[in-house]
């Protein structure tokens, strides 16, 4: 008999894992397929504000398969090829819409949209990246019919929980408006996910560590981690090459601390879909934590936290 504890979301792993939550939910693997479906962000096309995110480029986590000027279909048909050979099991995918914001256009353009994606007979449900500033009632009644019958998730860019980091970052949204829509969102029975970033310039890690707390608050399915990374041809590329010294940028045992001290004041509840970020090297201009894989790191982290005998939620309240 196994003497290894079970934690409250039911299994052995020390945080409440991506893969676990797909097995309860699917009873089995499922593959994301990413979509790029030519949408914009109202903080690059002039409708809240020009130039985007100081952070992103979206060349950085488009995969090969994925391109605007290819209908929907022949996307999702080219990534289950794509992914064929690296995912045997996976019998079933969800069409991913994740370069940039992907309700962006109006209501009748989006029903447009996702109707392509699931008349593929393989594609079970939608993920759907998105900002809060682009969602609206409207917008939510339509996903909740259509998550009467699919899964549909809708994955919101928080980023940071203080209004004077995203005015910084030219967000372009405040964090009411995304606690706004998360909170609208969930009211309809549509799954929620949240995205954050630690290492923003500008915030401490006693701040970075607060929003904890305030994220464990709302009414969140899945969550997504990452440590900021300075990337090629962005204007906080620029930024950190003139102004080094305004970045604390995370080593990678300190990112490792870091984040298990946030995961133990973390809501167990809520699934932990992704705690590092990958970019390929040739984009990547800081910080260099070597060859390191994502899942090279979530062994390392999950070590850390049993030397640490911790876990997700040990001081939660």
């Amino acid at each position: 008999m196994s003497t290894e504890p079970i934690y409250p979301w039911g299994d052995s792993r020390r945080y409440n894992t991506y893969s676990g939550y797909f097995r309860r939910t699917f009873g089995g693997r499922v593959q994301k397929l990413t979509i790029d479906a030519g949408f914009t962000c109202p903080n690059r096309d002039g409708t809240v504000g020009t130039g985007g995110c100081t952070y992103c480029n979206n060349d950085a986590f488009n995969p090969s398969y994925c391109n605007s000027v290819k209908p929907i279909l022949q996307q999702v048909e080219e990534g289950i090829e794509f992914h064929a050979n690296r995912y045997r099991r996976a019998e079933n995918f969800l069409a991913y819409f994740q370069a940039f914001s992907n309700t962006h256009a109006p209501l009748e353009k989006l029903k447009e949209i996702y109707a392509q994606a699931l008349a593929h007979p393989k594609v079970v449900g939608l993920v759907i990246g998105t900002r809060p500033d682009c969602i609206d009632e409207a917008k939510l009644d339509y996903l909740a019919e259509l998550a009467q019958h699919h899964y549909v998730i809708v994955e919101y860019g928080i980023e940071s929980c203080h209004n004077q980091t995203l005015k910084r970052i030219n967000r372009g949204h405040t964090y009411e408006q995304a606690e706004w829509a998360i909170r609208e969102t969930a009211k309809r029975g549509i799954r929620t996910g949240a995205h954050l970033i630690f290492g923003l310039p500008g915030e401490s890690r006693e701040q970075m560590l607060s929003e904890a707390a305030i994220i464990s608050q709302l009414p969140l399915d899945t969550v997504k981690f990452h440590q900021l990374q300075i990337v090629t041809d962005t204007t906080m590329e620029k930024d950190f090459l003139a102004h080094p010294e305004q970045f604390q940028l995370f080593e990678l045992q300190e990112y490792l601390s870091f984040l298990a001290n946030f995961l133990e004041k973390f809501n167990p509840n809520i699934v932990v879909e992704r705690f590092v970020n990958e970019v390929p090297p040739w984009f990547l201009v800081a910080p260099n934590w070597g060859s390191y894989r994502a899942d090279q790191l979530g062994v390392m982290f999950e070590k850390l936290l049993e030397a640490r005998n911790t876990w997700q939620g040990k001081k939660f309240s």
